[in-house]
């Protein structure tokens, strides 16, 4: 019991430092960490990777919060893109969820480090749209509640925040980099309280004799623990990303996506 917890607080404090620092919360560090240690604590193959989604998802809802707080409180959170953001994202955390409780736990693994490598490709290649320079301006409008929808859909079927998604749209409307990230954590939340909620609906629907302390799919022992340690570092993160230039976050985004996919790839 003593290992499980240092396991789930080094695993939370991995995810609180990459929320502040990527504007994620943490989600894929935790999902690939327990596709590892799942199956060595007795949870049915079926599943591991249902309970490894949720329990991230539940546990970004307080790393984001810890996170967003601290973006913004250093004024960069544009909270018009969250305004516009929010409800497609809940719609698709919702439906995300839903869809990935039906789905295989083996399709699921490949399904997240598919979307890893993807993800980090685009980041690492895409370019600020012509014409769309960093401005300061907030963007808005019903093509962000369209974007909610879709991130909100993958968030929930590979276990994030979104910020690999929003960070990168933000900056391709012309947001700076470190203003895209703290944008990312506060729509986070959102994307964390849908999906967890789904897949708790899902988790009690599948009937999947999982261990004690589990609320459908979400492991609570788990959440806890990451939970706790990913607060107390998140403000750390945050502090790095405002140190580093936004090319610098944008390399380190690309190589950590990058390096999560081929852990969660060959932790079957």
């Amino acid at each position: 019991m003593l290992l499980d917890i240092a396991l789930y607080l080094a695993v939370g404090a991995a995810a609180g430092l990459l929320a502040g620092l990527l504007g994620v919360g943490g989600g894929l560090i935790i999902v690939a960490a327990l596709a590892w240690l799942l199956p060595l604590r007795g949870f049915p193959a079926d599943h591991v990777m249902h309970v490894a989604l949720a329990t991230s998802l539940a546990s970004i809802i307080f790393t984001s919060l810890s996170s967003a707080r601290s973006h913004w409180k250093r004024g960069s959170v544009l909270w018009p893109s969250v305004k516009a953001l929010v409800p497609g994202l809940v719609i698709g955390g919702l439906a995300g969820a839903q869809f990935a409780s039906l789905l295989p736990s083996n399709v699921l693994r490949f399904v997240v480090a598919g979307y890893c490598l993807v993800a980090a490709a685009q980041l690492r290649y895409g370019q600020v749209r012509p014409g769309h320079a960093e401005t300061g301006a907030a963007p808005a409008g019903p093509r962000l509640l369209a974007a909610g929808v879709a991130i909100g859909v993958v968030s929930a079927l590979v276990g994030i925040g979104g910020g690999s998604m929003t960070v990168p749209l933000l900056v391709w409307l012309g947001v700076a980099p470190v203003r895209a990230v703290g944008t990312s954590a506060a729509c986070g939340f959102a994307i964390a309280v849908a999906s967890a909620l789904g897949f708790v609906y899902g988790g009690h629907a599948a009937a999947s004799g999982l261990p004690t302390g589990s609320l459908g799919f979400v492991y609570l022992p788990a959440v806890a623990g990451i939970a706790l340690a990913s607060i107390l570092v998140a403000p750390l993160g945050v502090r790095l990303a405002h140190a580093l230039s936004g090319a610098a976050l944008k390399q380190v985004f690309a190589g950590f996506l990058v390096l999560m996919g081929i852990v969660v790839a060959f932790s079957g």
